[in-house]
């Protein structure tokens, strides 16, 4: 692929599928074969200097935005023509994670025998995932970005790009994350993780072709959707109502009582991501982010950050009860200079990083997406 070509002429925001060959792991590992699911918008331009990497959340995907697809991406607000990430003006790349369930390997995928990987699936790290998606970066003739911008997992993604490949990363975007999974947040993915394993249909992961472990997936959401909104939020929004003709209190029996509107809510949340979310990769993928730690084997964090050559733009939403704003600054205080920590004042929580993004316009624009050139 050469830069002026376009990738993907009339297939902007349609997911593509490439072959990268073989991965060994940070921790191990061997994938005989890895490929990695994507999707593009917009032109390489002939210097090869306008590409955007743009990274997803724990179960989210590669759709970023609309294009060609007629589908609404999880970022229309930030990526699209006009927007801020102008796809009129930048070459927009969004990878799904290695070890997730949307087109790249994961552990639903055929290992060399023909069966699901399944329980066989080897531990990936974040790091692993940038490695393949620099390989990818590679094949579409991307030699460094513009920048590379994600929120929560996505912000761990674009720390490591940073971090792992410092010459090709100009600009970076942590947003609504910090630079290492703390005690809590691990308390609360391994919460996540134990209500999947223990859902008797999961079988230690080797559950393809039976029935799949929906109970465990559905709560391990309904958990980990309660540190994506904030007290407040959930407060405000259903109080102690009743759901609809259901009567949460009164019954003789525990068996025969209704439901509050706040748990009708998390059923709904679970319902919806079971219908479309694999359970290992949930398990994978929970695992990579709590093992994520921008400074493993690069000494302290200050020195790990040192050895980027990136910018930084940090931000963080104030009513964050999953990543907490003042990690946001601890990380900030930790790059070379004075970087500042934009703040997302939101009731809604962790989410306010996709519901609440145009909050940034302005500073993403002067920090990163102004009129190139100048």
């Amino acid at each position: 692929m050469h830069p002026g070509t376009p990738v993907h002429p009339s297939g902007d925001g349609q997911l593509r599928i490439t072959a990268l060959g073989p991965l060994t792991l940070e921790t191990g590992g061997e994938l005989p074969e890895v490929q990695l699911a994507y999707e593009t918008w917009g032109t390489l331009d002939a210097e090869g200097s306008n590409a955007v990497l743009v990274l997803h959340a724990l179960t989210g995907d590669s759709h970023v935005a609309r294009g060609d697809s007629g589908q609404d991406g999880w970022w229309d607000t930030l990526v699209g023509p006009g927007r801020t990430v102008d796809t009129d003006e930048y070459f927009v790349v969004s990878v799904n994670m290695l070890g997730g369930c949307y087109g790249s390997t994961g552990p639903a995928s055929l290992a060399p025998d023909g069966a699901p990987w399944g329980s066989r699936f080897p531990f990936v790290t974040i790091r692993d995932s940038v490695r393949a998606e620099a390989l990818l970066a590679d094949r579409l003739g991307v030699h460094r970005w513009h920048s590379v911008i994600g929120g929560s997992m996505g912000g761990a993604r674009a720390l490591e790009w940073a971090l792992t490949h410092p010459g090709r990363v100009e600009r970076c975007a942590v947003i609504a994350c910090t630079a290492a999974s703390s005690a809590e947040q691990i308390a609360f993915g391994q919460a996540q993780l134990q209500a999947i394993r223990l859902d008797p249909a999961y079988r230690g992961g080797d559950y393809y072709g039976g029935a799949h472990p929906v109970a465990g997936l559905g709560l391990a959401r309904r958990i980990a959707h309660i540190t994506y909104r904030s007290e407040h939020e959930l407060e405000a929004r259903f109080g102690r109502a009743e759901q609809g003709t259901e009567r949460p209190f009164g019954a003789v029996l525990p068996a025969d009582r209704g439901r509050y509107q706040v748990e009708s809510y998390l059923d709904h949340q679970a319902e919806k991501l079971v219908d479309r979310f694999d359970a290992n990769s949930y398990v994978i993928l929970t695992e990579a982010l709590m093992g994520h730690d921008a400074a493993r084997d690069r000494g302290s964090l200050g020195a790990a950050l040192a050895g980027s050559t990136s910018e930084f733009f940090v931000a963080a939403v104030d009513t964050d009860r999953l990543y907490l704003p003042e990690q946001s600054e601890r990380l900030a205080a930790a790059l070379p200079g004075h970087v500042p920590v934009h703040v997302i004042s939101s009731p809604v929580g962790h989410d306010a990083f996709l519901t609440e993004i145009r909050q940034l316009d302005a500073r993403l624009r002067t920090a990163f997406y102004g009129a190139r050139g100048t």
